[in-house]
């Protein structure tokens, strides 16, 4: 045991002569002039100042992101959960994080979801599980930030997908249309060079 301590005990002593120069059994003191007159806490000075001035000169911290633009978010009232936000926000984070953060992302990307139900039943039972989670969150039975997602009118929302979904179907049928008689108006030759870079 006694053969470990020593040769550990040594390792750390040659460790520390390369680092510092200091020796086994010697005090090191911060304020102790160093051999340019220096103290070892100016001389560590002295070097950082000359590196970060070294790394300026080689252009290490031109074109940062976001340098000469304006601090984002200054007008804004404090958020003490920014950073969550700002991390679910940056990396794309579904149901991940405090639940009144979730329904916030949630809340934005809703229309887009619902536009992607294949019927009205599907819509209704995903607005009613928005709405559910909403009251859940503010019942604050876990803690967290304050919830201020809104929740949505079931009817209202169902008026304005069906309004979207048959601006969407009768988009399609005029494109269709439209296509229809371009190609109508083409000669065969061209009618069947469209049709393979369509591919029909």
């Amino acid at each position: 045991m006694a053969r470990n301590n020593e040769r550990s005990d040594t390792r750390l002593n040659v460790a520390r002569y390369q680092v510092d120069g200091s020796t086994p059994g010697a005090e090191v003191d911060e304020n102790e002039a160093d051999v340019a007159g220096q103290t070892r806490m100016e001389a560590r000075a002295q070097y950082v100042e000359i590196q970060i001035q070294q790394a300026m000169r080689a252009g290490a911290f031109d074109n940062l992101p976001g340098a000469g633009k304006p601090l984002t978010g200054l007008e804004q009232t404090y958020d003490p959960d920014w950073w969550i936000r700002k991390k679910i926000e940056r990396e794309n984070i579904t149901g991940l994080g405090p639940p009144a953060l979730t329904l916030r992302t949630e809340n934005q990307t809703l229309d887009d979801r619902l536009d992607a139900a294949p019927s009205e039943h599907a819509a209704r039972q995903l607005l009613t599980d928005f709405n559910a989670r909403i009251v859940e969150a503010r019942r604050q039975l876990k803690g967290g930030p304050p919830v201020i997602t809104p929740m949505r009118d079931v009817d209202d929302e169902l008026a304005r997908w069906r309004e979207r979904r048959s601006a969407r179907a009768t988009a399609a049928h005029e494109a269709r249309e439209r296509r229809e008689a371009e190609l109508r108006a083409m000669s065969w030759r061209e009618r069947r060079r469209a049709r393979r870079t369509e591919g029909f």
